[in-house]
């Protein structure tokens, strides 16, 4: 029998807890675990139970360490005293001692990674023994674990880089050159992983069909489209061929980066992009579009726009929804995105109430098209020099911004998805119990008014609320109660694949696909393509022809899309453009101005700097000490 010495191995990282811990951690142990289905269900739940908590700001690292969220600091009149841990990363807090979001240890808003890979690999040494269940039934869970186990080592390499590969538990026999084990390379890692993907889909099941009690469980479209990001993160700059780890060595002497990049990555990626693309498409995921059972709603094709964009984000269980995170289902994040909107509701301390404290920072709010679909310092017909002065909005408007409303100009003549994801001083902000578009909320945000500054933090800091991550069913009630819909994070949806599948085919020499696959992405915002947008609108009206010019088309794209779902965070880090884009001042608007002429100046709330050092998260320097094999991340 074996028995996990991991825990040595890796000092200590192994703290959580888990069905085993109700039992003697004794050989009988796994014994009793599968004497049994019953008791072999719990442990395969158990494998399941380390999936991070995504929605959780304290626990996805990509949703506050970059540079696309920000809060007021000092935060002592805060209601929740501290500020969340990942945001301390991104004030550039982060330290080997004690670090933040630890995911090897399960510190600090991290989960046990290393505990989580040692229950899947007890469960697979041991399943086989259960003798009430039938061999079908088995290969599905042996094939869940197996890709669980993928999972488990994946998010450690995106976010530390070579990690030690733990393919079974060590016997118990183990000896103490054994248990101090060594850093893989990135390449002998991201091959690890997808073989294990590879190896788990025969025996997942196409789509789940239980749909009650079963969703969010490892089906096949999930394994292939998490292979798609896999191989085009493994074909991305940070680890193809970076010759700045080229001195990351072990004390072997083995060098854990490559530093040459082999192009024909990307073809690999952009093959597992169509695969998981294809099979998703036969599986019914489709991009979504909102499309109400009855004429509830009376809106016009703008709204429904909106709604195409929102929903594919808020409506639980969409058929965009290629993977959702039942285990963390967002609930709490939409209180701390939605701004008060209804002046005439009283709100009471202890209600469940929103805070409007979610802010995305100016850059974000820069970031999005204007109407053309071009970058706003890119398009010739918009006032990209005068886009903090004042406008007035009127009818024309009226969709967008409340009319007769005064607010910047950088909130005019916008893409659709700028209004659908991003809410703002003077900004319509439909649902919440109003669903004629003719009467609908708007936010007003300067101080003194009802979305504005006001105690216990409760205020953006910067001016713009996160309207995408809220369900536009959502309404505060007259007692002051907020009534949340929640639904499963999105941690991969069809979107996301069709502009991986863009940038790996522009990587991989095909310019002419690439644009077809982000076009479907543009189309479904309402924008023309990039070919008419660039020749008509852009002051570089050729930039698409080029791959160059292509990448950096795809990848706004993508930072657009995907905004405020955890991914701007990683693709930066990727694509190595962390260190010149997530540093520099981070600006928002002088939120405790009463007027419009004072409010509308950017203010600069934080000197941010992403450092070289930043790319790969660090170890625990106690690890590092009582294991001198574990090397530290380089300039930590």
């Amino acid at each position: 029998m074996k028995k996990n010495l991991l825990a040595i191995a890796l000092i200590g990282l192994m703290t959580g807890c888990s069905y085993l811990d109700v039992v003697p951690d004794n050989v009988a142990t796994v014994d009793y675990a599968f004497r049994l289905r019953s008791q072999a269900e719990k442990y395969l739940f158990t494998c399941y139970s380390y999936l991070p908590s995504d929605a959780s700001w304290n626990a996805n690292p990509a949703l506050l360490s970059g540079d696309e969220i920000w809060f007021f600091y000092p935060t002592t009149e805060a209601f929740y005293g501290t500020p969340p841990s990942n945001w301390e990363v991104a004030r550039g807090n982060q330290n080997v001692v004690n670090p933040y979001l630890d995911y090897m240890s399960g510190t600090n808003g991290g989960k046990p990674l290393f505990q989580a890979i040692r229950d899947c690999n007890t469960f697979l040494a041991n399943i086989g023994k259960v003798p009430d269940m039938q061999e079908e039934e088995k290969t599905r869970w042996i094939s869940e674990v197996t890709f669980l186990k993928a999972y488990y080592h994946w998010f450690l390499v995106r976010m530390y880089g070579p990690m030690p590969i733990i393919d079974e538990n060590l016997p118990i026999s183990a000896g103490v050159g054994e248990v101090d084990i060594y850093r893989q390379p990135v390449d002998s890692c991201f091959n690890f992983i997808t073989r294990l993907i590879d190896k788990s889909l025969p025996g997942l099941p196409d789509q789940i069909e239980d749909r009650i009690s079963e969703l969010g469980r490892i089906d096949k479209s999930i394994a292939l489209a998490l292979k798609a990001r896999i191989l085009t993160t493994f074909a991305s700059p940070l680890f193809n061929g970076n010759t700045e780890y080229s001195n990351f060595k072990d004390n072997r002497g083995v060098v854990l980066f490559n530093t040459v990049a082999d192009p024909s990555r990307w073809q690999y990626a952009a093959d597992a992009c169509k695969q998981a693309i294809d099979f998703s498409l036969s599986q019914g995921h489709e991009l979504y579009h909102f499309n109400p059972l009855v004429n509830t709603y009376k809106i016009g094709p703008e709204i429904k726009l909106q709604m195409d964009l929102r929903n594919a984000i808020c409506d639980k269980w969409n058929a965009e929804l290629i993977w959702g995170a039942s285990n963390s289902m967002v609930g709490s994040l939409q209180q701390y995105a939605q701004p008060y909107t209804d002046p005439s509701v009283s709100i009471t301390n202890g209600a469940t109430r929103p805070y409007g404290e979610y802010a995305p920072t100016m850059k974000i709010a820069e970031l999005f098209y204007t109407k053309n679909g071009v970058p706003i310092e890119e398009d010739k017909t918009w006032d990209y020099g005068g886009r903090y002065g004042l406008k007035v909005a009127n009818d024309a408007n009226k969709l967008f911004i409340q009319s007769g409303y005064t607010t910047a100009a950088l909130n005019f003549d916008r893409e659709p998805r700028f209004y659908a994801d991003m809410g703002f001083d003077g900004g319509i902000w439909y649902g919440q119990g109003k669903y004629d578009e003719s009467s609908t909320w708007h936010v007003e945000g300067k101080s003194g008014q009802y979305s504005g500054v006001r105690g216990g933090g409760e205020y953006s800091i910067t001016g713009y609320y996160v309207k995408k991550l809220v369900n536009f069913l959502n309404v505060l009630q007259t007692n002051g109660m907020y009534a949340i819909q929640s639904y499963p994070w999105p941690i991969i949806r069809l979107a996301d694949l069709y502009l991986y599948y863009a940038e790996a085919l522009n990587e991989a020499g095909s310019k002419a696909e690439a644009l077809e696959w982000i076009n479907k992405v543009r189309d479904r915002a309402g924008l023309p393509t990039v070919e008419q947008s660039w020749t008509q609108f852009a002051k570089h009206p050729t930039d698409y022809q080029s791959k160059e010019g292509l990448r950096k088309i795809i990848h706004q794209e993508r930072l657009i899309e995907m905004a405020f779902e955890g991914g701007r965070y990683w693709d930066l880090v990727r694509w190595k453009e962390a260190t010149s884009v997530m540093s520099g001042p981070v600006l928002g608007w002088d939120v405790k101005q009463t007027e419009a002429a004072y409010y509308y100046k950017p203010l600069v709330l934080f000197g941010k700097t992403f450092k070289s050092r930043d790319y790969l998260w660090p170890v625990k320097e106690q690890n590092t000490i009582v294991n001198n094999n574990l090397v530290q991340n380089p300039g930590w």
